[in-house]
């Protein structure tokens, strides 16, 4: 269960190919738990989006096309994970509550879908905003 999870989590999919094409798919996550998805896209590559964080709100981040480089902030703490994600290998980025998220792009051609376990009405209750680079992970050389 997503509600479980209290560091960031790294669920690893599968990728199936045959003579018709590909596959992807991330069999071991159960949905039960998201109510709502949004997609995400920024003009181009090195663009940053952060930071939005949730006190109860958990997200999961499925990178469908292109990179980028996810980051999560405990709050408490300030204790920092990232991940690259990339949608040529099917993963979901748990992000659990209490914590600030954000990304950049390392690809023009990036799309997210981010899932959340709160309706719009409840995630809104529920907002923190952060300037980007009050934790400034983005100029690393992440290779």
């Amino acid at each position: 269960m997503i509600t479980d999870v209290f560091d960031p989590t790294l669920i690893n999919g599968k990728l199936f190919c045959d003579d018709r094409g590909y596959v992807k798919a991330i069999n071991d996550l159960d949905l039960s738990e998201f109510k709502r998805f949004y997609l995400v896209e920024n003009h181009s590559k090195n663009y940053i989006r952060a930071w939005h964080a949730h006190n109860k709100e958990i997200k999961g981040v499925i990178c469908l096309q292109g990179s980028a480089l996810v980051g999560a902030v405990e709050l408490c703490t300030e204790t920092i994970s990232k991940q690259v994600l990339t949608s040529q290998s099917p993963q979901i980025y748990i992000i659990p509550a209490g914590y600030a998220n954000g990304f950049k792009t390392l690809t023009d051609d990036c799309l997210l879908m981010f899932l959340s376990s709160s309706t719009l009405g409840e995630s809104a209750s529920d907002d923190e905003r952060y300037p980007w680079d009050k934790w400034d992970i983005w100029g690393e050389d992440y290779r």
